[in-house]
């Protein structure tokens, strides 16, 4: 299935914002996950950016592998992004901070578009996905404690669901269920692939 990637298409389909947990908009649902003294299991509000580069010749997005030596997903392929801040506020100010500390993008190089729906992690955090345009040329500057690649992947690519699998492997002993979407020699699983999915979703509508 061929779905569109204009710029006008994009600008078009974030003229709404999403709704429902599957496409919360709600900034307040998002920070109810703060967790406290009194409720250590509540999830941790975080945000990812997904960067889409508008080339001349069609659209890519930008990934980052993480390094090697990382406690807690090592090695994988992500989105630039993190952990609310107090003083961020809203989602997109944690993308954005994010993604500059990450990767050197600063946040005047990209525009936001809107968001995809909040997805809840087996690892105790509630991601509010941040779309967002960069127009090359721009600089980064990857922080090697963190990021060991960045790299552009065909937006045209990851969204056509006939690159989408939904695979079952055994982990630590636990049968789990995931989404991948493979390309080239990087195998792209997990949420960063299950926000792939639904970023394909969304612009189908």
């Amino acid at each position: 299935m061929k779905v569109p990637v204009s710029r006008e298409h994009l600008n078009s389909v974030f003229d709404e914002p999403a709704t429902g947990l599957d496409g919360a908009a709600d900034v307040g649902a998002w920070l109810d996950g703060i967790p406290d003294d009194q409720s250590p299991e509540k999830l941790t509000p975080a945000a990812v950016l997904l960067p889409l580069i508008d080339h001349a010749d069609g659209m890519t997005v930008l990934l980052t592998q993480r390094t090697a030596h990382l406690s807690a997903h090592a090695g994988q392929i992500s989105f630039p992004g993190g952990q609310f801040e107090a003083g961020d506020g809203t989602p997109e100010n944690t993308a954005l901070r994010e993604t500059e500390e990450e990767i050197g993008l600063a946040r005047a190089n990209i525009e936001v578009l809107g968001r995809l729906g909040v997805r809840e992690t087996g690892t105790g955090y509630r991601v509010m996905p941040v779309v967002g345009v960069i127009t090359p040329p721009f600089p980064v500057a990857p922080n090697p404690n963190e990021v060991a690649e960045i790299f552009e992947v065909p937006l045209s690519f990851v969204i056509d669901p006939a690159n989408h699998r939904f695979e079952t492997r055994i982990m630590s002993g636990i049968q789990r269920q995931f989404y991948a979407v493979p390309y080239g020699g990087y195998y792209i699983w997990g949420l960063t692939a299950r926000l792939l999915v639904n970023l394909s979703e969304r612009l189908a509508r």
